[in-house]
């Protein structure tokens, strides 16, 4: 996974799949360590994007001083 590269939209989609497949029991004990594992990361990934946005939002709704 090379999360940076990624938008929100595609990480989340990812990580929907992983929890839909870790869900369903369609992986062996070893590849749901390794999808928890990315889908820790994707996790991370989509908050710190969703908190950029926030805080891009945050800026632009702070009046100007000078007004």
């Amino acid at each position: 996974m090379d999360d940076k590269k990624l938008s929100f939209e595609e990480a989340y989609k990812q990580l929907t799949e992983l929890v839909k497949k870790m869900e369903a029991g369609e992986l062996s004990l070893e590849e749901s360590v390794s999808a928890y594992e990315q889908g820790i990361k994707l996790k991370a990934y989509c908050e710190q994007l969703l908190k950029e946005a926030e805080l891009k939002i945050e800026t632009l709704q702070v009046p100007s001083v000078n007004q």
